[in-house]
């Protein structure tokens, strides 16, 4: 079937021919900026960066490395790659250059595209805007996780570049699976590229939707495009849903053109739920769970969340989900264990490097570490990651419960919590926090603790608070804890 199905470049030729004209992406720059992309111009451009990459050596099965800002260029690029047949793998442009040198020591790219790099882009534009052979990628996606220090892990999705129009976009089939929606549809993609929701941009595109890309988020800056170019719907991490909740005026501005919202991408405060839930009603807000592996996905829509407040949802589509014991046990209801899931693509991936795979069971269901419990209507719900869960005084604490917590304060802008060395409790809940409007005056360390008794059980609140400037996210909103933690420690 595969064969009868059109490839990434021919799929973008067949939406310049039909709609030449229309809006495919509109580009908002940093400095207030927008810049209008016809389908025709994405088409025709990505065939001269194609041209040009092709002089660079790129070729079918090669791999593309794209640590570019969001850009128009950035996917000129990566259509430009799939018209040759290439594996396309954006990279973290703002990693420490150490890291990323050891990224691409893992990637071994044939060509990679460094931030600021222009010339290929420039000398494109001497190169033929007529179309290109029709190649379809054996391979055409790769996935750098986010946030790790440890060995460098890249994803390779081991499935060909081709456009399955009930499948492109997992997004589109999640939220239509509750019931149709009118396409095409003006999609926001707010955080950077590189992220494992990046190539959502991509999807929309080929599935026909067009793109609004912001070159770097900011909250107001969101809001006003939602307002003026009435935009149906994004995805945002749960960082960014805070932040434009936290708009002073959010409940004043019109989000009516929103047909859905998905948060995605970390624990989500029932409190923020709640707010969006709100703002946007609850058949318009989505939560989803899944892995960059692709291992399986949960989805819960708004209505479901408020009878299972706190849950990601049920497994969505074809995905089985299990809750894995210590001995390899399956779970009851209620009982926190491994979440391993399975679905019939969840073993189409490879890691580059020396990663090792994911644990698996015998019959194939796969985990990354997260942990979890079902309830008895078979709703799953997050603990935290195995590797961030904190031990105190022999009992578990998972800082994400204790992030949501804290971030429900008004004064408290921004939150992570880490776990430090401690005589007395092995290790000891810690909390760096940035006050909301850097108002440093008006939030102690007393308020915080005070704050977490009335919400948490004692042996989860904070024994110490730090207050900070900020805390170093990644674009995609990450926090590395394990980087706070030996910054902390001096080890």
């Amino acid at each position: 079937m595969a064969s009868e199905l059109p490839s990434y470049g021919r799929r973008l030729r067949q939406l310049a021919s039909e709609r030449p004209d229309d809006l495919a992406l509109l580009f908002a720059a940093e400095d207030g900026t927008d810049r209008e992309i016809s389908w025709r111009e994405l088409d025709e451009r990505s065939t001269q960066v194609a041209r040009a990459l092709a002089e660079e050596g790129l070729g079918r099965g090669d791999r593309l490395a794209i640590g570019l800002r969001n850009s128009p260029e950035h996917l000129f690029a990566a259509f430009g790659g799939w018209k040759l047949g290439s594996v396309v793998v954006p990279l973290r442009w703002d990693l420490p250059e150490w890291e990323l040198a050891r990224v691409r020591q893992v990637l071994q790219p044939t060509v990679s595209l460094e931030l600021g790099d222009s010339r290929l882009f420039e000398e494109s534009l001497e190169h033929s805007t007529e179309p290109l052979p029709d190649i379809t990628p054996p391979k055409a996606r790769g996935i750098c996780s986010s946030g790790s220090t440890g060995t460098p892990k890249i994803i390779v999705v081991e499935r060909p570049g081709v456009v399955n129009p009930a499948t492109i976009s997992n997004t589109t089939a999640m939220l239509e699976s509750y019931g149709p929606m009118a396409h095409p549809q003006l999609v926001l993609v707010p955080g950077p590229l590189y992220h494992t929701v990046g190539f959502s941009a991509t999807n929309h595109l080929l599935a026909g939707d067009s793109v609004v890309l912001l070159e770097k988020f900011d909250a107001r800056r969101v809001v006003d495009l939602i307002e003026h170019r009435h935009v149906h719907g994004f995805t945002g991490a749960t960082v960014i849903l805070q932040r434009i909740a936290r708009l002073e005026d959010i409940g004043a501005r019109d989000l009516s053109s929103l047909l859905w919202v998905q948060q995605g991408a970390a624990f989500l405060p029932q409190w923020l739920a709640r707010t969006w839930i709100d703002l946007v009603g609850p058949e318009r807000f989505f939560m989803s769970y899944g892995m960059s592996e692709g291992l399986g996905l949960c989805v819960i829509r708004g209505d479901e969340w408020l009878a299972h407040p706190g849950s990601v949802g049920r497994p969505w589509g074809s995905t089985s989900l299990r809750i894995v014991g210590p001995d390899g046990e399956s779970l009851p209801s209620d009982e926190v264990g491994e979440i391993y899931m399975s679905s019939p693509g969840g073993s189409d991936f490879s890691y580059l490097g020396d990663a090792p795979p994911p644990p698996r069971t015998e019959d194939g269901f796969g985990t990354v570490g997260d942990l979890g419990w079902v309830d008895p209507d078979g709703f799953l719900y997050i603990a935290d990651r195995q590797s961030d869960m904190i031990i105190t005084g022999g009992a578990n604490v998972y800082p994400a419960e204790v992030e949501a917590a804290l971030s429900e304060h008004p004064l408290v802008g921004d939150v992570v919590v880490i776990g430090l060395r401690d005589p007395e409790w092995g290790r000891r809940v810690h909390a760096l926090v940035v006050p909301a409007r850097h108002e440093f005056s008006l939030l102690t360390a007393e308020d915080v603790v005070a704050f977490a008794k009335s919400r948490l059980a004692p042996y989860k609140v904070p024994k110490s608070v730090e207050f900070v400037q900020s805390i170093p996210r990644s674009e995609a909103t990450k926090v590395n804890r394990g980087a706070l933690t030996i910054e902390r420690e001096g080890t």
